[in-house]
């Protein structure tokens, strides 16, 4: 395979084609140019990536258009993923302030000591397709900020918004061997992961990928690895009486963007006598829901999933909880032959034989039935993964015991699982990441500190162990 085609998911029209990338070239061009951009003074960096912000705002309506096209999502969704593009900008400036500025420590008399921060040097960027923007642009302004050079492999599904991206930085100033495109497949993206040429890799994908990336760095501990993984996210109803509202955040938690976040609520776990009535409620949403078109008219709330294939899996992946002992609530449905759109599927899991712990990235949601909160925090707790949780409650005493007994990077209460904000840390734990948090805390992993003790002459002497003279 000579190039990379993508291909609207909502038509099956051809969107773009580009050809396939040479890794070891572009990373030698990164490596030859990254010193000179991290010798820039900090405001020439951060000037950079302002003008960066305002050509994102010149084309706006067409990055969002292309974004829909290639991912299916809505456009309104695209339109709001354009806006986090531009909006992590002034982000990742107060970010790299607050968590990476220069400062003076206590020292002894006549020094002085310095806390400052170096770049790595060059950070392989690898993108996934459900947000093909916002979630590389992520790692690769907060990088660019500290003076690192960039190697950005986006999916394979969503290339065309990949270079659309590289070619803003590029339009806004940033030299081009310093932010370097690579298209291609999982071949292209091993090599760039395993590349020597590289400093550290930032990744956000699948934990199938990310554990396979963290084996191979465990005997590269001189490069850098930020793992953003997926989640098999609980969502708890326990003493609400609104059931109503609680059907919507569980349906945005598990729907919006067709079920393809990381953060997406994947198990809801509810109080037994509030089970019938809340399903009810969230039936009646369903039946009201469009799924369309990214520019259909009325606006979809949720578009296709991202190819035929996921769709194919999803299906494969519900038939296999029936067959695990799971009661369907709302089969997951494709009406549409040959195209990845499907009706959200809920599936009743409480008397299953086994309950998976995946990350089924798409519209299915399992339900647990549980009779006592400690047991809904248990089922909560009951994954490898780590990444989001949220309780639906209005006493204030539960959320107190959900937030100190959830295992999760992100704990809410009465809101969705997923829309996690980007000027807070972003990350999870377990098989949802590596303790190195994104989005407000990006910049602790694109810097290294260095300390400094410092004195403008020389003086020493030696007190003790010496024969006199």
């Amino acid at each position: 395979m000579s190039e990379i085609i993508s291909f609207e998911p909502a038509t099956g029209a051809e969107l773009w084609r580009g050809a396939i990338g040479d890794v070891d070239a572009e990373v030698a061009a990164a490596r030859g140019g990254w010193a000179a951009w991290a010798a820039r003074p900090l405001t020439y960096r951060i000037e950079t990536m302002r003008r960066f912000a305002n050509v994102i705002r010149s084309r706006q309506d067409d990055f969002a258009d292309l974004i829909a096209r290639e991912t299916g999502k809505p456009l309104w969704e695209a339109r709001t993923e354009v806006d986090t593009v531009i909006g992590k900008v002034d982000i990742s400036v107060s970010a790299y302030a607050d968590r990476t500025a220069q400062r003076r420590l206590d020292a002894p008399m006549g020094s002085r000591m310095a806390l400052r921060h170096k770049p790595h040097g060059v950070l392989a960027v690898l993108g996934p397709y459900n947000f093909p923007a916002h979630l590389p642009n992520g790692h690769i302004v907060p990088a660019l900020i500290a003076g690192n050079a960039v190697v950005f492999k986006p999916s394979e599904k969503t290339p065309a918004s990949g270079a659309f991206l590289v070619d803003c930085y590029r339009a806004a100033g940033v030299p081009e061997e310093c932010i370097r495109l690579v298209i291609g497949g999982p071949e292209e993206g091993r090599a760039l992961a395993g590349h020597d040429g590289i400093d550290g890799l930032l990744f956000t994908g699948s934990a199938r990928t990310g554990i396979a990336l963290n084996r191979a760095f465990a005997e590269k501990p001189e490069k850098i690895l930020a793992l953003e993984m997926g989640g098999n996210n609980p969502i708890v109803v326990w003493d609400t009486p609104d059931l109503y509202t609680a059907a919507v955040i569980i349906l945005q938690s598990a729907f919006t963007s067709a079920g393809q976040r990381c953060t997406a609520a994947r198990r809801l776990i509810v109080d037994e006598k509030l089970y019938a009535p809340l399903i009810e409620q969230l039936n009646g949403l369903l039946q009201r829901l469009i799924v369309g078109a990214p520019h259909d008219d009325p606006a979809p709330f949720m578009g296709p999933v991202i190819d035929n294939e996921a769709a194919d899996q999803l299906t494969e992946s519900f038939l296999a909880l029936l067959m695990r002992g799971g009661r369907p609530i709302r089969h997951l449905e494709q009406p549409v032959p040959d195209r990845p759109f499907l009706l959200p599927g809920i599936i009743d899991m409480t008397a299953a034989s086994e309950r998976p712990d995946l990350e089924l990235f798409g519209p299915i949601l399992q339900v647990v039935r549980t009779n006592t909160f400690d047991e809904a925090i248990a089922e909560a707790n009951n994954t490898r993964y780590g990444l989001s949780a949220s309780l639906i409650s209005q006493t204030p005493a539960l959320y107190d015991r959900f937030w100190a007994g959830a295992r999760a990077g992100i704990v809410n209460w009465n809101r969705p699982t997923n829309g996690a904000s980007s000027s807070a840390p972003f990350g999870g734990i377990g098989w949802s990441g590596n303790h190195r948090p994104s989005a407000y805390y990006a910049a602790d992993y694109c810097a290294y500190p260095v300390v400094s003790n410092e004195a403008d002459a020389a003086r020493a002497s030696i007190g003790i162990g010496l024969r006199n003279a």
